[in-house]
């Protein structure tokens, strides 16, 4: 069954910006998520970790968080060893009496070393790992259409037979982060109904499929990363529908990672801009979130036990909404600061992935793989647009190719693999698979 539907799912429906009619009877439904454990209700701040990294799992147990996400994806560099080893972390977890264990496995894109599915065999780690837990937790990354809810559904319901588990004792929360995921937000939640507690936004990979799926129907170029924060209307527009339907369906709403380092010696302004991020978030109806570092455990922790008035947020027509989630700024030109800086940040963080580093602190953020696939994705996207910076000269190839030999050496793996990506004719889906192709070849 379960290969039937892989198969299935490596056919892409066409996508297109807008809302599928047939669904009218899901959104005009009036059912609700099935209820929570208490412990999910009390939660206020999960800490994300490295799955493979002991040292990163001991400081988080230390620092208390009320939910441990165990990753498998963003922050995960899909090694052997590394496989290994985050296996290792979660049998280890079973003795330990902390905080509530989750799991975020690597997505239905990614294949295991035996060439199953690795969403399959991490989620079946976990799940052996934890046999004796009433219920377990499990984060969904990168959904884009319902019929992937309706094979995880499938996934989870035949794992809990074959483990003698309740049914829909495996709970899930959806992380939103694709454009087609929040178009279809409602039918995801809905084909996941029985077994989801959530929604989560995650805002860095959302850009990146925004910029995807974007580049298939209009020519805007869309400005820097440091333009495409939460001050913008459709970012603004994307964690507001995702509230929406939360408050509707009986769901939690939790917020994006907090992800910025802080100064050891002066953490106080970016503990404050933490702050302002999850305020805004509580004040739109999020309950939790995500913290990036132990050290804002206590920020995140801190609003959401006191959150600020809940302001409520107005209802909108299909259209609006449509309208509202495409309306992205555009650029009129582009700074050489900024395409340096997306092609330093990428070589820089490849580099670390291809050595079995998922995550890295750099320049006060927390990059992981979301952040590294919006730097190569920009690069494209302004490359193919033909963007003009602010030296008064057009980004072409050869232009590109000049600012990569600057930053890195042309020959090593980390700087081809951007090459490949930025100067493929098509936009690649995910860097993982090229990187594993590149990584094949130098070894034939």
């Amino acid at each position: 069954m379960f290969a039937e539907r892989w198969a299935a799912l490596r056919v892409r429906p066409t996508w297109t910006p807008g809302f599928d009619p047939s669904t009218a009877l899901i959104r005009a439904g009036d059912w609700q998520v099935a209820s929570m454990p208490p412990a999910l209700e009390r939660r206020k701040v999960e800490q994300l970790v490295e799955a493979s990294d002991s040292v990163a799992l001991e400081a988080a147990l230390a620092a208390g968080p009320d939910a441990l996400i165990f990753d498998f994806d963003d922050t995960f560099s899909p090694t052997p060893e590394n496989v290994r080893r985050g296996q290792a972390n979660l049998a280890a977890l079973a003795a330990v009496d902390g905080p509530l264990p989750m799991l975020r496995p690597r997505p239905l894109y990614m294949r295991s070393g035996g060439g199953g599915s690795a969403s399959i065999e991490d989620v079946s780690a976990f799940v052996g790992a934890l046999p004796e837990r009433a219920f377990l937790c499990i984060y969904i990354p990168k959904l884009e259409f319902p019929m992937e809810a309706v094979f995880w559904n499938d996934l989870l319901a035949e794992l809990e037979r074959l483990t003698a588990r309740p049914p829909n004792s495996i709970r899930v929360c959806l992380q939103i982060e694709t454009l087609p995921g929040a178009f279809y937000a409602e039918e995801l939640l809905y084909a996941l109904r029985e077994r989801a507690f959530g929604l989560n936004a995650g805002r860095w990979d959302y850009v990146f499929s925004a910029i995807k799926w974007r580049s298939r129907t209009s020519g805007a170029c869309l400005p820097p990363r440091s333009a495409l924060h939460m001050g913008q209307p459709a970012m603004q527009a994307y964690e507001q529908h995702l509230a929406r339907i939360c408050a509707r369906r009986g769901a939690q709403a939790i917020g994006g990672t907090a992800a910025l380092a802080p100064d050891a010696q002066h953490p106080a302004p970016a503990l404050a801009v933490v702050r302002a991020d999850k305020e805004r978030e509580a004040s739109w109806g999020y309950v939790a979130a995500w913290a990036g570092l132990p050290e804002l455990i206590a920020t995140v922790r801190e609003v959401f036990e006191n959150p600020p008035p809940v302001t409520p947020i107005p209802e909108r027509s299909e259209a609006e909404v449509a309208a509202a989630l495409l309306g992205f700024p555009e650029a009129g030109q582009v700074s050489e600061v900024e395409v340096r800086e997306a092609t330093a940040m990428a070589t820089d963080y490849f580099r670390a992935w291809l050595g079995g580093r998922g995550v890295i602190v750099r320049k006060g953020r927390v990059e992981d793989t979301a952040t590294a696939e919006l730097a190569r994705t920009l690069l494209w996207h302004w490359l193919r647009q033909g963007v003009l910076l602010d030296s008064g000269d057009v980004l072409t190839s050869e232009r590109f190719g000049a600012l990569l030999q600057e930053e890195a050496n042309p020959s090593e793996v980390a700087a081809r693999l951007l090459r490949s990506l930025v100067l493929a004719p098509a936009i690649a889906p995910f860097f993982p698979t090229v990187a594993q192709a590149l990584q094949e070849a130098d070894s034939a």
